[in-house]
């Protein structure tokens, strides 16, 4: 299936300005969580050990519990956008940049699938971290989120330079506009 360059921008527009409004209710819901218990759902990301999941948990009384636990949803929400928003960012920088059947284009092509592999790591990241809440953490849980989390945030920073590319990629082809109009 083909889609115009037009509905392409379009959804890389939408996916990215909804991923940064989640993203901003998500950090702030999170900041919140923290101030009231000492643990965010975003500092489970750095723990590597039982003992620091464990530490989390216990100072998440019921309240607290419901409140990670939208985090964690509002998470999911979160994901499949700006996985489709990095997915659509590199294909306009590579249609900006790259031309066709050159070895940048195929290097941007393959980038493509960088986000949306970060994406599944969160997605089993944010289900270890809450099975792990429900069933009690082990060390080797521990280590296997910190890992996923660690491949996720590099993917992440794929995405965030191919969505760099793409705006510049954007503001590149309307200086040509107007600079060819009278």
């Amino acid at each position: 299936m083909r889609i115009t360059k037009q509905i392409l921008v379009r959804r890389w527009a939408i996916s990215t300005l909804l991923a940064l409004l989640v993203f901003a209710v998500l950090a702030a819901s999170d900041l919140r969580l923290e101030a009231l218990s000492g643990f965010g759902t975003a500092d489970l990301q750095g723990f590597s050990t039982a003992r620091q999941f464990n530490a989390a948990f216990m100072v998440w009384p019921s309240l607290y519990a419901v409140r990670a636990g939208f985090n964690w949803g509002l998470d999911y929400l979160l994901i499949p956008l700006y996985a489709a928003s990095f997915f659509y960012s590199a294909i306009i920088a590579r249609e900006a940049f790259a031309p066709a059947g050159t070895r940048l284009y195929r290097i941007l092509t393959l980038l493509a699938a960088v986000p949306v592999a970060g994406a599944m790591f969160d997605t089993v990241e944010n289900a270890l971290q809450f099975f792990m809440m429900l069933s009690g953490a082990t060390d080797a849980l521990a280590r296997i989120a910190f890992t996923l989390s660690n491949a996720k945030m590099m993917a992440i920073m794929v995405g965030v330079v191919l969505l760099l590319g793409a705006v510049l990629g954007q503001v590149t082809e309307r200086q040509k506009k107007r600079l060819k109009s009278p």
